[in-house]
């Protein structure tokens, strides 16, 4: 609606009330506006810029934030940078590995002196190690069970009982496979994301045929076989102090929903950490929801920290929640992705704070829980106070990506601020993060679970195998490992958690 200037009342309030009404279509336009240059500068971005998260401030992790109010409309100065280049230099070969020595010698008649032809005597030699791949092999292994019965008993024509050795204990009884052979089809599948039918022609070249629906098969009962120590490592997660979780979607084909999830929860570091108050484990936890219901069911009355980003369903958790930096820092980055390039605004300041407090968890990364606790409340809440004092003071168009950035900083500031009141916590989800990326990374090779008996094998063997790993064990060895135990009349559940395996 516009105003015809030769047609305008004679009222003030009238007039004022005209006046709001195109006020506020002229900031309902311009927010419009924003969107859309928003929208076109994400999607240059996306198409021709970089995908990385990286800040351009963040080689100058100690900056103060406050410098760079004074350049907020200031043209940055360009800066030389000169460096030298480390010559990259190669890892020696393990020494744990068999080795075969070939001699590469002169002849006896090529041991003389081409001027003189005195005899050559040997004043050195030159090594070099050469690394042989040996394809894989695969045998068969005959079980003979012979049999026994008494003569004697035969000629009484009595009872004649027949004594035999007991079947040894197998994952799959009356099957072919053994525990190595499941391993084998587990990791490479759930570790290096090579959907069955490629296994199934890697097996054809050594003549063997094993179809998809066989070996899917047994997966799943290799799957039902680990549940007790699903169920054992999920006791010991919820006795942590933090827990992180996150959710990515699954597609299920025959599935009533539309859309699936994969749950994620973990303690601990991504590796070995001796020094950790905290055990590392990673269990995946398959709903075919996003529901509220699936994380409060799981945990089962849980108190203790959950981290975790701003999804609302961990909010009727018991749990005492901790927000995200990583979260926070990305809106931002989507915010100086929609500046006018060249030019420093809110999100590089907002961003120069977020870096510092990176800063300073980087640089104490190593210390004590302790440490880190009396170095967040000397270093980190004073920076985290100016931040909270410059967010206060903003005031932007809420559906612009500034405005998202600022909304989510306000609403999630208390659950952001939490990490300081406890060296065990971390600045962000990052861990939860990279423990779901796996099957993310998985996914996107074998694109979907057929049923939702397949989606909870993954759940399953996804657990497994990332917590082998999260405790440097490497998942083909402690796979078979379980297996071979597992499979026994009373296996002993406790000898198979990673930190008292002995392999």
């Amino acid at each position: 609606m516009s105003l015809d200037i030769n047609n305008l009342p004679d009222d003030i309030a009238l007039l004022k009330k005209l006046l709001a009404e195109q006020e506020s279509v002229i900031t309902q336009l311009q927010q419009e506006k924003q969107q859309l240059l928003e929208q076109f500068r994400l999607a240059q971005q996306k198409q021709f810029g970089k995908s990385s998260e990286g800040f351009a401030g963040q080689g100058e992790l100690f900056n103060e934030a406050e410098a760079l109010t004074e350049s907020v409309n200031e043209t940055p100065e360009k800066e030389s940078i000169s460096y030298e280049r480390n010559k990259p230099k190669r890892k020696p070969l393990p020494t744990d590995l068999p080795r075969e020595t070939i001699v590469h010698d002169l002849t006896e008649e090529e041991k003389v002196c081409d001027c003189c032809e005195g005899k050559l005597h040997k004043i050195g030699e030159d090594k070099a190690e050469k690394l042989e791949f040996i394809p894989a092999q695969v045998k068969v292994i005959e079980h003979i069970r012979p049999k026994y019965a008494c003569r004697q008993c035969e000629k009484t024509g009595t009872s004649n009982p027949i004594k035999q050795a007991p079947v040894p204990a197998s994952p799959i009884p009356k099957g072919i496979a053994t525990a190595s052979l499941l391993s084998q089809l587990i990791t490479s599948k759930y570790q290096y994301g090579l959907p069955l039918h490629r296994q199934e022609a890697m097996f054809k070249q050594y003549g063997i045929e094993l179809s998809r629906k066989t070996m899917s098969d047994w997966i799943i009962k290799s799957a039902k076989l680990f549940e007790p120590l699903v169920t054992r490592l999920k006791q010991e997660l919820r006795q942590q102090p933090v827990i992180h979780a996150d959710e990515t979607p699954v597609q299920v084909v025959k599935s009533d929903k539309a859309k699936s999830y994969m749950w994620l929860y973990c303690t601990g570091t991504d590796s070995p950490n001796p020094d950790s108050p905290i055990p590392n484990i990673v269990l995946y936890d398959y709903h075919d929801s996003r529901a509220a219901a699936c994380v409060v069911n799981y945990l089962e009355g849980y108190s203790g920290y959950l981290q975790v980003d701003g999804y609302q369903a961990y909010e009727q958790t018991k749990t005492t929640l901790v927000g995200c930096w990583a979260h926070a820092r990305r809106k931002f980055i989507e915010a100086k992705k929609v500046q006018a390039k060249n030019k420093t605004g809110k999100a590089d300041m907002a961003l120069s704070y977020i870096q510092k407090l990176y800063g300073i968890e980087s640089k104490h990364k190593d210390k004590t829980v302790e440490e880190k606790y009396q170095a967040r409340q000397q270093l980190a809440k004073p920076v985290l106070d100016k931040l909270h004092a410059w967010l206060t003071k903003q005031n932007v168009l809420p559906k612009t990506k500034l405005g998202e950035a600022i909304i989510y900083l306000n609403n999630q500031w208390p659950k952001l601020v939490r990490y300081l009141e406890d060296g065990r916590l971390s600045i962000d989800n990052n861990r939860a993060e990279r423990a779901i990326k796996p099957f993310v990374i998985g996914r996107k090779n074998w694109l979907f679970s057929q049923t939702d008996n397949g989606a909870n094998a993954s759940a399953a063997l996804y657990s497994i195998i990332e917590t082998a790993k999260a405790n440097g064990i490497i998942p083909f060895d402690y796979v078979m490992k379980c297996l071979g135990e597992l499979c026994q009349p009373e296996p002993s559940i406790e000898s198979l958690l990673p930190w008292n395996l002995k392999l």
